[in-house]
């Protein structure tokens, strides 16, 4: 087998540059012994995780032609590469202690799989990816930007976010239409949230739902008429983290009083 073919449903775009390649895998941090990559391809940053001895590797591919490839070109670690679907995996029978987590991500499912990372946020400390160049400023993004949105939230919650370079389109075949850009996030101090989590999340979504409004009006559906906060004349974008926390914490401080009341 010579070589695989890119699929569009797939979201494949295969890098071919080894320097880039290098780059990328030089960017993940000691933090992990143990390594995923998601959506190896052609294994072009596999085979430089592979030659890593300080990682121990697995990829996993749901794409079966690319698991026919790798295991062909690359015998000695058949066993390291799994054909899987990672979303709908259980990705503590990857590893049994924490691990990093590294892939040039389809663009199409990106958002997916860091809401994966997300829930599984005390087992991946580390994550270093490629992603299209827009998704990777908007996750980076500080609050006041107009980029800023649901993901920096969520993502800036529980990581810190450093975007580390721009990707062009010529490094990959087929080429894509926009340029990308690798991040790296590591897992911030943040053990747990000092509101109701669920709430959190509610809030920043509905919040930025309807981002060109005040949050006074776009979370009217989740909070009462009676309920005021000098926050709610701000739209979402210009609060930071911490700034949605404290909104929800005085929700969850009004809405017990309210109860007591009653």
């Amino acid at each position: 087998m010579s070589i695989v073919r890119a699929k569009k449903h797939l979201g494949q775009h295969f890098l071919k540059d080894q320097n880039i390649a290098r780059k990328i895998t030089e960017s993940l941090l000691p933090v992990t012994k143990g390594v995923l990559e998601i959506g190896p391809g052609m294994g072009v940053l596999t085979r430089h995780l592979f030659a890593d001895a300080a990682f121990t590797v697995l990829a996993i591919d749901i794409d079966r032609e690319s698991i026919d490839y790798l295991h062909e070109e690359l015998p000695e670690h058949k066993q390291q590469i799994i054909y899987g679907d990672f979303l709908k995996s259980d990705i503590r029978t990857f590893y049994q202690e924490p691990f990093s987590v590294i892939g040039n991500l389809p663009y199409n499912i990106s958002s997916q799989i860091f809401f994966k990372i997300l829930e599984n946020r005390e087992l991946i400390p580390q994550v270093v990816c490629m992603i299209q160049k827009e998704v990777a400023e908007r996750i980076s993004a500080p609050h006041g930007n107009k980029t800023y949105g649901i993901l920096s939230v969520f993502l800036q919650t529980f990581y810190d976010i450093e975007y580390l370079f721009t990707v062009g389109e010529q490094v990959f075949d087929p080429p894509p239409k926009v340029k990308s850009a690798v991040i790296r996030l590591i897992r911030n101090k943040r053990e747990k949230l000092d509101c109701d989590e669920r709430l959190f999340f509610n809030v920043v979504k509905t919040g930025f739902n309807q981002r060109r409004k005040t949050l006074r009006n776009s979370l009217k559906p989740i909070i009462s008429p009676d309920f005021t906060s000098e926050r709610l004349s701000l739209r979402p974008e210009q609060l930071s983290v911490d700034d949605f926390i404290a909104l929800c914490k005085e929700i969850e401080t009004f809405n017990n009083l309210k109860a007591s009341e009653k």
